[in-house]
């Protein structure tokens, strides 16, 4: 009988085989889309962040400008963080690149901060509309982009965990898959927060 010969059963267990590999392929190639489109949600918050850096500097330049290195500070670690964000974009699994996003982003939320303390000697600055306006879209930012970062942060999580699983870990580096980097809040405990810049009086 055609059922228990040789030939049949290697047959079989090939094609077994073959469909558990496409299978554990297919998870890895979801999970590592999860990752990329979770990216993309941040990748989002991060431009309208950096749209509004060069708009709240320039408000600030009108009150502060003998505070000239403060607001070139900003404005170098906000192009910085751009181009650690568009490395990112190309490839937001790269562990290495993740590292490089976070500590770029802890560069603009550390200038973003001396620069909130500098202009607490502003009293006109402090009550600016315009200025207050930045301040609360920024700050509006920051938080979406935290929401962002742990959404991110899971995709990660769970692609690592696809990616060490076992039998997965077997097929995952033939098949081009690594483990992804978390993007982390850099600095202190007290760093980790978003940046207050409400300027207000």
């Amino acid at each position: 009988m055609l059922g228990n010969s040789p030939v049949f059963l290697f047959l079989l267990v090939c094609a077994v085989g073959l469909g558990w590999l496409v299978v554990i392929f297919n998870r890895l190639v979801a999970l590592n889309a999860r990752v990329a489109n979770a990216y993309a949600q941040i990748d989002v918050q991060f431009k309208r962040r950096y749209d509004l850096i060069p708009n709240l500097v320039e408000v600030a330049r009108e009150y502060m400008g003998h505070e000239r290195q403060t607001l070139e500070a900003v404005i170098v670690a906000r192009n910085s963080a751009a181009r650690a964000r568009a490395a990112a974009a190309s490839n937001p699994a790269d562990a290495e690149v993740m590292a490089t996003l976070s500590t770029a982003e802890g560069g603009v939320a550390g200038a973003l901060r001396r620069l909130s303390a500098v202009a607490e000697s502003y009293p006109d600055l402090k009550a600016s509309a315009n200025l207050a306006q930045l301040s609360e879209e920024l700050t509006s930012t920051e938080n979406k982009v935290a929401f962002a970062r742990q959404a991110f942060n899971d995709a990660v999580m769970n692609l690592n965990t696809g990616v060490r699983s076992f039998p997965a870990v077997i097929f995952a580096a033939r098949f081009g898959f690594k483990e992804a980097g978390m993007l982390e809040a850099i600095g202190a405990a007290n760093e980790r927060q978003a940046p207050d810049v409400k300027l207000r009086a």
